[in-house]
Parts: C-alpha cells; structure tokens; sequence
C-alpha cells in the first residue's frame, strides 16, 4: 500500500532534524494537523457563520461566546475573557449609497466605523472639497452648508503592475535576514498623531459649516472598501454620517462635480451605537505546565476585524490558527513542562488595544496612562519611560504571533534578537522540509507582538507567504474564506503547535534584550519646519 504523503512528510522531518532533537511528538503533531485537520472547518464557522468582528460589536460578543465554547470543548483550562477599557461599540445594520443625478447609480460604499446614522434617507448635492490639512479649511468657508463633502483628493486610477498572488523565493526571504539600525526621532511621532488628529479637526470643521455628510475615497482600486474609522472613544464619536466609497465610484462623482453636472447623492446608513459595556475583551486560555514555577510561553492572534469583508485573512486566519494548534496539541496530550497559553486579541486595529492591555496588566507598566484613544497609546506607551516589571515579567519565556494573512509558514523574524536566532533555528529545523525552516535578523511591526517586545519580551512574529493578503484582501470587502489557503493553514496550525511545544519543554529559555531606557536622538542635529500657527 502506497504510504500517506503526510506521514512521509513525519518521516522527513524526523531524518532530517539535527542530532537527536525531533521527539515523536513531532510526528504526532504532523498527522493530526494534516491528516486530521480541523482548521478550515473552524475557519467556516467564524467567518462564514459569523463574519466581521469589529470590536464591541454584536458579531464580535457572538464570535467571543463561540471561541470559549470551542477552546473549552478542546480540554484547555482556565477558558476566560479578561476586560479592559475600550470605548463604544458599533454596528451597521444597513447601508446603502446611490448617485440619483445626474444618473441613477447604486455605489460601491461603506460607512465609516464609529460615525453616526442618518436617521433615513439623506439626499443632497455633493462639493469637492479635499483636504489634508487646517490650512486649507479657510478656501471653503460659507461654501459647505447642505452638502455632501467629499474631501480625499481624486487623484487618477493606480492600475497594478506586480501581479496579485505572490509566494517567496529564497532569495526573497533571504533579503529579509538584515539587521535594521535602531533609529529614534522625538518629533516623528507628534507629527504622526498630528495627522491622525487632522480627522476629528476636518469633522468638527465640516459640522460646523452645516455640511450634512462626508465620504472619503478607498484608498485602493478595484471596487475594494474597509470603513476604516478610529473615533471609538465614549464622546468622541464623529458628528457627521461619512461614507467611504470605491475609488472607482469616488472618481466618477469628481469627474462630473468638474464638469458642472452637479451630482446629487443619497446615503441611508442604519448603523447603531453599543453603549452598554465600554470593555474590550481578550479570550484566554491555557495547556497547563507540568511544571507551575517553569512559567509559560504563549501564541496569539487578533480576532477582530473591519466590517467590510469576513475578517477572515486579517485575522480570521491567524486566530483560527492559533485555535487548531490548541486542539492538536490537546488531542495528542500533550503535557508540556511550561504552561502554554493562548490568547486572541481584540482592539488590535483601533491600537493594539488587547495585548497592550494584557502587557500593562500582567507583565509590565509605563507612566503613561492607556486611554481610548488606541492611536496614542500605539505611538506614546512604548516610548514611555520608565518601564516597571510587575511580578510576572519573569513568567513569560516567549510569546509568538500570527497576524500576516492566510499563506504558508516559511520561518521567524527574530526581530533583532540575535541571540535568540539558534534557538528559534533548533525549534524549527523538524519543519524545514515544509518549507518554514527560515529565521532572519529583521523585524516586523504593525501587531501585537510589538507591545511585548517594547518590555523586552522575547515577541515573534512569523514569516508568511504574501499571497493576495497587502495587495487587495488586506482591510477589505473581498476578506472572506475564499481567500484562504487550506493546505497553508494547516501547514501553519503544524507549524505553530510544534514550535510551541519545543518553547515549552526547552531546558534553556529564550535571551531577553536588556529593558528599555529612554533612547538617545539618532540625529542630534537634527532641524524641522516649525508649526503653523
């Protein structure tokens, strides 16, 4: 009888391994994610079953109650959601965007998370206003009153010129094996959060000239929106209905607001406030440790996302991912020496709401206060000084996240932890011929494992296979299922729950980077434009 590819595959992974350091729970871990897989089942019942996760939405306390049934029925212990402070919840319970002059068109829109509804229908002329900084407010003063304001700049169509779908060479992965020179700016930060401020300035503005709506361009070509919106804060939510609509759409109102054809829209949005509990939560839970002073490693994902599409590449998959390495490493029994804990986040796209939570509230704190404004915390916590640890810094040996989309595993960013790198190697080399054997020097930033490094955690994040995930599914109305790749999931859940298991039975654990201390300027020298008064 013809031998399974799979158990070949076991079998590679045994005679390949250095030395001795393959045990046979690799080859466990190998047939029961490949051979029987659940990963694109759970995959069907959050995105298809459930969909979208904004965070403290109705889908997302849906998606939470089913994530703790499922951990729970897994046999993991200690299943539980942890809180913290978020803001308001949201909902769209129905949208629609129509151009009635000077031609009926239903559009391609969405509105943008946290702005208010427009209590049914609203139709009025549009203006083509764009704007990207306060200076420009005074050209459009007494102009706006009654109109849909649609403030991106139109710009001309940005037609691809890579193709979509891409997987990494060696070569490619092999670019990525550099070490980046630490580079630090005092003034780079306020100016980042300056522009994020430049949108609740641009609404109060609109508001107050008597603009009835705002709608904004997708950034991206092909009939692709995400609602993106960041005014999560309780009293802070937008004061106008805004729209964000297809670039392609947004192009052809301009074209003809140009030409004098004086478009007219409507815009029904039925969208509700949650103000019922301000909390984010966090699930939890855990394969305890044979060993209760050896401490524990963990895996997360973030398991919200926008509303446009299913959040299933961002980050369906990396959260159900996380969940089928849980349920593999149960159903072998595994006993691990160290606790092994599992975590999905929410709040990640407002800030990285959850992990820095879990960061602030179990590892260590920073002077600066977490608030519901996600975007300062993201710039201002880290570079807050001075670090405290709280008594269980220590317990945690390395935390691992998935958060790149759906593609195939090919190894570790070590994130500048060179001393870390022949660890990471050992614990990776059963999984070589897999393809995931890689581990280079270089970072990799905009998730969760950011805040933990940030205290000198030891925090991973994997390399992935691009697939279609940065050049359209990425916060988009095409993120579903069909995007994701079955055999790479697996591959990934095999992945993840070997590594994991070697983190947590190593005799050695993971070199920590000194604890952080306020930087120096890189360029002391350094002169900018003042700020305009």
């Amino acid at each position: 009888m013809r031998a399974s590819p799979w158990i070949l595959l076991a079998s590679a992974a045994l005679a390949t391994s250095p030395a001795a350091a393959v045990t046979s729970d690799t080859a466990r871990i190998v047939d029961e994610g490949m051979n029987h897989s659940q990963v694109m089942l759970t995959a069907h019942e959050l995105m298809d079953d459930i969909g979208p996760r904004l965070t403290i939405s109705t889908n997302m306390r849906k998606a939470q109650d089913w994530a703790v049934r499922k951990l729970t029925g897994y046999g993991l212990s200690n299943v539980h959601r942890e809180a913290y402070d978020f803001g308001r919840g949201w909902d769209i319970i129905h949208s629609s965007v129509r151009l009635v002059s000077p031609r009926p068109i239903d559009l391609t829109a969405i509105p943008v998370a946290w702005s208010p509804p427009t209590n049914g229908v609203l139709r009025a002329p549009v203006i083509v206003a764009p704007m990207n900084r306060k200076e420009q407010f005074a050209a459009y003063h007494g102009k706006l009153a009654g109109k849909i304001v649609l403030t991106s700049l139109p710009g001309t169509s940005d037609e691809p010129d890579e193709p979509a779908f891409k997987r990494l060479d060696s070569g490619e992965i092999a670019k990525l094996d550099k070490y980046r020179v630490p580079h630090f700016d005092p003034d780079a930060d306020s100016n980042f959060i300056k522009r994020v401020q430049f949108a609740r300035d641009l609404d109060a503005f609109l508001a107050g000239e008597g603009a009835v709506a705002q709608a904004t361009m997708s950034g991206r070509d092909g009939k692709l929106v995400s609602g993106e919106g960041y005014q999560n804060q309780i009293g802070g939510s937008p004061k106008l209905p805004t729209v964000q609509i297809a670039a392609e759409d947004y192009r052809r109102i301009a074209r003809m607001a140009k030409m004098g054809d004086n478009p007219v829209l409507e815009i029904d949005n039925d969208v509700r406030y949650l103000d019922d509990d301000p909390h984010g939560y966090n699930i939890i839970a855990d394969i305890p440790g044979a060993d209760p002073k050896a401490g524990y490693v963990m895996a997360g994902a973030h398991f919200d996302s926008w509303v446009a599409g299913d959040g299933a590449s961002d980050n369906g998959a990396g959260s159900v991912v996380v969940m089928e390495a849980a349920r593999i490493l149960k159903q072998i029994g595994a006993r691990p020496k160290r606790t092994i804990r599992f975590a999905l986040w929410t709040g990640e796209e407002q800030g990285l709401f959850g992990s820095l939570n879990y960061v602030a509230q179990h590892l260590a704190r920073r002077p600066m206060p977490i608030t519901e404004d996600g975007i300062t915390n993201y710039i201002k916590w880290r570079d807050s000084y001075p670090v405290t640890p709280l008594p269980g810094y220590g317990d945690l040996k390395a935390y691992f996240n998935m958060d790149n989309g759906s593609g195939k595993l090919r190894g570790i960013y070590a994130e500048g932890n060179e001393a870390a790198e022949p660890m990471l190697r050992e614990w990776l080399a059963p999984f070589e011929s897999m393809g995931a054997g890689s581990v280079v020097a270089g970072p990799t930033g905009g998730t969760d494992h950011e805040f933990f490094q940030s205290v000198a955690i030891p925090g991973f994040q994997f390399i992935q296979d691009p697939l279609d995930y940065e050049s359209r599914v990425h916060h988009s109305s095409i993120d579903t299922l069909d995007h994701m790749r079955p055999d790479d999931l697996r591959q990934a859940s095999v992945v993840l729950a070997g590594v994991l298991l070697e983190a947590a039975n190593s005799d050695k654990e993971l070199p920590r980077p000194p604890l952080p201390t306020q930087p120096q300027p890189t360029d002391p020298f350094k002169y900018d434009y003042p700020d305009p008064k």
